[in-house]
């Protein structure tokens, strides 16, 4: 590929990490294609850490050598490559008291649970929520900042996976194998979904009347339709995929959203102090060489990851 154009207001990054996300799995799939309309031939990669190198003539907080981490836009992905191009408001200094591969880790996952936690549910100090999938990428990142807003945290993982997560602040921490979450928990003000299906479902049984919860993985809701400015028939779409759980979420008398994350450098800078300060401590499970970047998606999509993020590093 030729070296992406730099606009007005873009940096370009000379990527020396990036994570594996199931994102990626899908994209390539094309399970996100009314989503995600992207035209091949054009290469994956979310999230990422590296060297700025260049600036356009309207950036301002940004010049060539800083250190920075982004996911960027999602009409501009591509960070399974030597170089990105991204809007200066999409990046973020990386934080200063972690690897770069672990920066690299972080801004997806990060992302995903602070638009969950504090944009969507208003997670407030003394609230109960449950976090599902506790030892992923999202689930590890979503424990400690929900820990950070004075939650009481519940959370599902394998055996071989509990003490990580009680090692993230897990107040209450079930073994999906052996224990059903919904005989557990109930009461609590807001699930974090990223299962969908049946766990989604029973989700609902947890929560209080005016509870919510927030799902990555389950059906698309019309308040996105209008987000992502779809076209009618698509809404229309959306809307009948989502009608059975948002009908029954109204029975249990909560609410139910999907959320897509958004990139946001200004998001990302909060997180970063948050990583300085010892709040928010990343967890990668493996690193792979670029050359490597078929064998890291594998590695993903087999379910061979332990816990945390899978990270492919462009430079040694």
């Amino acid at each position: 590929m030729p070296d992406p154009p730099v606009g007005d207001n873009d940096v370009l990054v000379r990527i020396h990490a990036a994570s594996v996300n199931p994102l990626d799995l899908k994209t390539r799939a094309g399970d996100l294609k009314v989503i995600l309309p992207y035209r091949a031939p054009f290469v994956l990669g979310n999230d990422l850490a590296g060297t700025i190198v260049a600036v356009g003539s309207r950036v301002t907080r940004f010049a060539a050598g800083d250190e920075v981490y982004a996911r960027p836009d999602q009409n501009r992905i591509g960070a399974f490559a030597e170089l990105i191009a991204m809007d200066q408001d999409d990046v973020a200094a990386k934080p200063a008291t972690i690897t770069t591969e672990e920066a690299a880790s972080l801004p997806l996952v990060g992302l995903t649970a602070w638009q969950a936690l504090v944009e969507r549910a208003n997670l407030r100090p003394g609230q109960k929520v449950l976090i599902h999938a506790g030892a992923g990428g999202v689930g590890t990142i979503a424990i400690q900042l929900a820990k950070h807003l004075g939650a009481q945290v519940a959370t599902t993982a394998s055996s071989s996976k509990l003490d990580l997560v009680k090692s993230l602040g897990a107040d209450i921490v079930i073994d999906y194998k052996k224990q059903a979450f919904e005989t557990v928990v109930r009461d609590y003000d807001v699930v974090l979904d990223t299962v969908g299906g049946e766990t989604l479902e029973k989700s609902l049984k947890v929560l209080k009347p005016g509870g919510i919860v927030v799902s990555v993985a389950g059906p698309p809701d019309p308040t996105f339709a209008k987000e992502l400015g779809a076209n009618p028939v698509v809404r229309l779409a959306m809307a009948a995929l989502s009608f059975r759980i948002r009908r029954r979420a109204r029975r249990h008398q909560v609410r139910y959203s999907f959320l897509f994350m958004k990139a946001s450098g200004d998001q990302l800078r909060e997180i970063s102090s948050l990583v300085d300060a010892g709040t928010i401590r990343p967890i990668v499970d493996r690193v792979f060489d670029f050359e490597a970047t078929r064998e890291a998606l594998a590695y993903v999509e087999e379910g061979r990851a332990k816990a945390g993020k899978v990270v492919v590093r462009m430079t040694p």
